[in-house]
């Protein structure tokens, strides 16, 4: 279903001025192709950067598909559904017939039965016919991490597009190529990745890029050809007084937290879980469990791995819980862990270490630059290790008061860096630098 567009009498937005002035209220078009809510750093970068923009003044719409985002009660979602075809129920599903209503609808499956991951072009194209008829109604346009065709239609029409790139894509394919197991397994994995060269193709057209940190902007100029002068780091943030530690929880000692955001070798989980297996046969009296915050997919490589190791009884997977319960895991648990081949930024990191949880982090991408020095603010280890790994998870269980006074350093690292207020002001910034760029419509094609 497709849900209302909100009337301006209600909670949309005012009439167009021309152009906003510089202490104007903005009206922000924000496009997320997907938004789970709690898990994913998509779905919590909208949630919490819309919450910050309209406890600034500005007026946001979200325009999503499936799954949706929650969000603030200020902030309307439009609803573009796409066919749905990598629900966590019945994922590669092929629709049929009577569920193609319209050209989107045949874009999409036909992407798809060519192969590869077709939601970021369908949306964009969704969301595209969405605007063009409500052009007046925004100032611009702000893209999380689609990167589809439709954003240059959106500029060529008008409406200005401010890109967020967390991290290039193409660093998962890169990865993926590199753990398939067979030759026939690589060439499907280059098949879902095509879609990625339309990102780097939209992405180096784009006139004003943000990221999040200064190890995904170095990727996003070499990987999506985007122009130094264009990209600028905005931080994404953290709310310190809902992530905070809990002093009337009592840590267990024998257990671990991590997040399951997405069944891909670049989350480096199989790292995670054999280190888990190491522990567990040389250390079996810590009784260690893992809780992992995400869904479990039937046939998923996790799922085979936790079967090939024996961990059955030792993993638990948590998902559809609150904000608040998530917290209170992250004060229960002896430590988190983020066992990432590759990070962009890492929301998972800084809610951990914002709690006063102690944190092993591999030294993937962006994650020295989140989570800071080894042995102060965390415990650093090498990513796509799974003994060093266990290193530093026992490093941890062995000498808690040492881990106490990490975790401790690990909050005031985040409370002197990172707030969604922050990100949202300086993604303000960076929106009134948009509008001041001559219309992409008058500019001669590229």
């Amino acid at each position: 279903m497709s849900a209302a567009v909100p009337s301006p009498a209600a909670s949309g937005p005012v009439p167009r001025r021309q152009p906003p002035g510089p202490d104007d209220p903005l009206r922000i078009a924000y496009l997320t192709y997907r938004g789970k809510p709690h898990v994913g750093g998509q779905g919590v970068y909208t949630r919490h950067l819309t919450k910050a923009l309209a406890d600034l003044g500005h007026h946001v719409e979200v325009l999503s598909g499936q799954p949706y985002p929650v969000l603030d009660e200020r902030v309307p979602l439009v609803e573009l559904p796409s066919l749905d075809i990598y629900n966590d129920y019945f994922p590669m599903r092929m629709p049929g017939i009577w569920e193609l209503k319209n050209r989107w609808d045949w874009l999409e499956v036909t992407a798809f039965s060519s192969g590869t991951f077709p939601e970021p072009l369908a949306f964009s194209m969704r969301a595209w016919d969405h605007l063009r008829n409500r052009a007046g109604d925004f100032d611009l346009v702000q893209d999380n991490q689609c990167l589809g065709y439709g954003l240059l239609a959106m500029e060529r029409s008008g409406l200005p597009v401010l890109g967020t790139i967390h991290h290039p894509i193409t660093v998962d394919r890169r990865l993926e190529m590199e753990h398939a197991e067979t030759r026939r397994a690589r060439w499907g994995k280059a098949r879902w990745y095509a879609f990625t060269k339309m990102q780097t193709r939209v992405a180096s057209r784009l006139r004003r890029v943000i990221t999040v940190s200064k190890n995904s902007y170095e990727d996003i100029v070499r990987d999506h050809d985007v122009s130094p002068e264009r990209l600028f780091v905005v931080p994404v943030g953290v709310d310190p007084e809902l992530f905070k530690p809990m002093d009337h929880v009592q840590r267990r000692p024998n257990q671990i937290i991590s997040t399951a955001s997405s069944d891909v070798a670049m989350k480096g989980q199989r790292y995670l879980l054999e280190a888990l297996a190491k522990i567990r046969a040389d250390r079996p009296e810590l009784a260690l469990r893992l809780v992992m915050v995400g869904r479990l997919k039937d046939g998923s490589a996790a799922q085979r791995t936790i079967a090939e190791l024996g961990l059955e009884d030792s993993v638990e997977f948590v998902s559809g819980v609150s904000d608040e319960r998530i917290v209170e895991l992250y004060n229960e648990s002896a430590c988190a862990v983020v066992p990432s081949l590759y990070e962009g930024f890492s929301l998972p990191a800084i809610e951990a270490m914002s709690t006063g949880c102690p944190l092993v982090a591999t030294t993937g991408g962006a994650l020295p630059e989140v989570a800071g020095p080894d042995g102060e603010t965390c415990y650093a280890v090498e990513p796509g290790d799974s003994f060093d790994l266990a290193r530093g998870i026992l490093a941890v269980l062995d000498d808690p008061a040492a881990a106490r006074d990490i975790g401790r350093a690990g909050r005031e690292r985040v409370i002197a860096r990172w707030s969604w207020r922050h990100t949202a002001e300086q993604t303000v910034e960076h929106y009134r630098a948009t509008l001041e760029l001559p219309p992409a419509s008058k500019l001669s094609a590229r």
